[in-house]
């Protein structure tokens, strides 16, 4: 390996290293914000493992009515299902990747229930490698998850928003929405994506009593690392030289950080959304880095003005506070 290619790796492991000291949770953006201790109905895609499973047990501890969904409830995910079964939670199939099994997912929920008060989209792929030597298809379907996913629930659970005029829609991004990696590219593209999505719907639906919140992760060890698409083609990695051996060493490392002593806990996701979740609509953040950021912050902070200002250029300033449901409503 090469002193520039050993020199970058080495830099990703420092950077890695220090994530479990800095920044573990941004609590401080939830700091002062009026709170409802009340239950919900809540309804949590990908909740088989990682943030998903972890998120909906915590808030179904934390009293609220947790529908947790997942493919192949009868096959692969049995076990899990069954384990979230046991402790109290509801669980239905869902395919984000299908409009008829959102549908009906989503009909189920209220079937159930009469209402639904959240949305988690939490299902997600991961992609890792470099970039030209994915297909078409891996992109598609990548995308398909990430982001038409979404775009799917969303369609599915509105009306019912809309018709209650209340609500609240978490999307989990990730910093790589907003900080580019090398060989993390298309990941982060499909991030990127959910950051434009998320911004135009809070501003859609702000009269209407729906909050739309969009949290940005950092690096956690969940199993989206492990079972992150590779390349199909991954003859063209070659063509790369040296450069192309660094996904697999960047992937490397952090499998190493994940299982050392000083990971970072994936639990400080599911504490952050608790808290989301149990705030009234009007007083969350628009975004939440959760872990360190990478500077995501800071692009943060920067979109922030450059949006009010836009917004403001367009006569439409409005719609950068959502309207708060009044007490008797």
């Amino acid at each position: 390996m090469s002193a520039w290619v050993f020199n970058y790796v080495a830099r990703f492991i420092s950077i890695a290293s220090d994530m479990h000291v800095r920044m573990r949770l941004r609590s401080s953006n939830l700091i002062g914000w009026e709170t409802l201790n009340m239950s919900r109905n809540i309804l949590i895609t990908g909740a088989s493992s990682g943030f998903g499973r972890d998120t909906a047990e915590t808030l179904a501890r934390a009293g609220h009515r947790v529908f947790a969904s997942m493919r192949d409830i009868a096959g692969r995910n049995r076990p899990h299902a069954d384990a979230l079964e046991a402790r109290g939670l509801h669980v239905i199939e869902v395919d984000v990747t299908d409009d008829a099994s959102v549908e009906r997912g989503v009909a189920s929920v209220l079937e159930n229930t009469g209402r639904l008060d959240v949305l988690i989209n939490n299902a997600g792929i991961g992609s890792a490698g470099v970039s030209e030597a994915f297909t078409t298809k891996q992109v598609q379907a990548l995308f398909d998850v990430n982001v038409f996913g979404i775009q799917r629930m969303l369609r599915a659970t509105l009306p019912t928003f809309r018709k209650q005029g209340d609500g609240l829609i978490v999307n989990i991004g990730s910093i790589l929405g907003r900080v580019t990696f090398p060989f993390f590219g298309l990941y982060g593209a499909s991030k990127f994506a959910i950051e434009a999505l998320t911004d135009s719907y809070r501003y859609e639906l702000s009269t209407l009593g729906i909050d739309v919140v969009l949290v940005q992760p950092s690096k956690y060890p969940t199993n989206i690392f492990a079972s992150a698409q590779r390349p199909a083609d991954a003859a063209r990695a070659p063509g790369y030289g040296e450069a192309g051996a660094i996904p697999d060493k960047m992937v490397e490392t952090l499998m190493a950080l994940f299982a050392s002593d000083h990971a970072p806990n994936p639990h400080d996701v599911a504490d952050a959304i608790v808290q989301l979740v149990e705030q009234a609509n009007g007083t969350r953040p628009a975004r939440l880095v959760v872990g360190q950021s990478f500077g995501a912050d800071a692009l943060n902070t920067q979109a922030t003005s450059i949006q009010a200002r836009a917004l403001e250029s367009l006569g439409l300033a409005y719609l950068s506070e959502t309207k708060r449901r009044s007490a008797a409503a």
